[in-house]
């Protein structure tokens, strides 16, 4: 497969925080034809069950999508999610179903009920000082590709840890929902191998675009339109001319979306050197970590 073969490239700003509508969201979108990113609905305030919506029903054909959180969680360290939980599933596909089962009665794709279960709450580090006998310590376990994130640069915490800025494990879970939910819809790479045709779903990690453009990942975070625009400029993408307020979310896809563009055609990126298929169907990867 050509991996310059799509059209178009999304990126989705993601948010686990409560409640319906979540300002952390922004969905942005570029063409391989060339032309700045976009925002898709700019201003308005999105729900994980419109993103849901608009994944399955309005994307553009041939679009690669990144989605900012963790597609699944450690597993090679210990050789399973969950050491010791007989309802330990095997896989990345499993883990996102048992996520949804366990959460199915909760709104709006969130996902405390599966942190709240017995067993699995043994591995996480929740609010109230709540750290699980099971968390393993300091920023907790990380997967193989979070390993390469920090050979890159950036600093990853545990999808294990729901407690402080940096986390993101609770964007993760309630990410997991939603791919369970768009199972037999989008192929999610590299849980799924990468299809000749059509659109297809993968991990990013917006810091990783940053430092491309020249910022570092301690300063990848833009909340201004100049500081956008010259990283914009950097990766050598038209610059943003859209009439809203910068938020650091819609910055952070709008750049990503743009870097996708040039990102997607190089063929080392799909195949990162510590990726096993063990590692692929389990853990699951973040494009652009090699």
């Amino acid at each position: 497969m050509h991996p310059g073969r799509f059209r178009h490239f999304a990126a989705i700003d993601w948010s686990g925080a409560a409640g319906e509508r979540q300002r952390g969201i922004a969905l942005a979108l570029c063409d391989a034809a060339g032309g700045p990113p976009r925002l898709v609905r700019p201003g308005h305030i999105w729900s994980r069950e419109e993103i849901l919506g608009w994944l399955r029903c309005d994307l553009p054909t041939d679009t690669l999508v990144g989605l900012d959180l963790g597609i699944s969680l450690p597993f090679g360290d210990r050789g399973a999610f969950f050491p010791g939980w007989e309802a330990s599933p095997p896989g990345a596909r499993s883990l996102w179903a048992l996520v949804d089962d366990l959460c199915a009665q909760e709104p709006h794709l969130a996902a405390g009920h599966f942190v709240d279960h017995p067993a699995a709450s043994r591995h996480f580090r929740r609010h109230g000082g709540r750290e699980g006998d099971l968390f393993g310590g300091g920023r907790g376990r990380l997967r193989i590709t979070e390993h390469a994130q920090q050979a890159a640069g950036c600093k990853p915490y545990s999808n294990f840890n729901l407690v402080g800025a940096a986390q993101v494990g609770k964007s993760s879970l309630t990410g997991m929902r939603v791919l369970h939910r768009l199972g037999g819809i989008l192929p999610v790479w590299p849980v799924d191998p990468l299809p000749e045709t059509g659109s297809v779903i993968v991990e990013i990690y917006t810091a990783l675009a940053a430092i491309e453009a020249g910022r570092s990942a301690q300063k990848s975070k833009m909340r201004t339109r100049a500081d956008l625009n010259a990283a914009l400029t950097a990766l050598g993408s038209p610059t943003f001319h859209g009439r809203i307020a910068m938020s650091d979310h819609a910055a952070d896809a709008l750049l990503t979306a743009a870097w996708l563009r040039i990102a997607a055609p190089r063929p080392e990126l799909w195949h990162p050197k510590s990726m096993t298929d063990e590692i692929a169907h389990t853990e699951g990867w973040t494009f652009g970590a090699v």
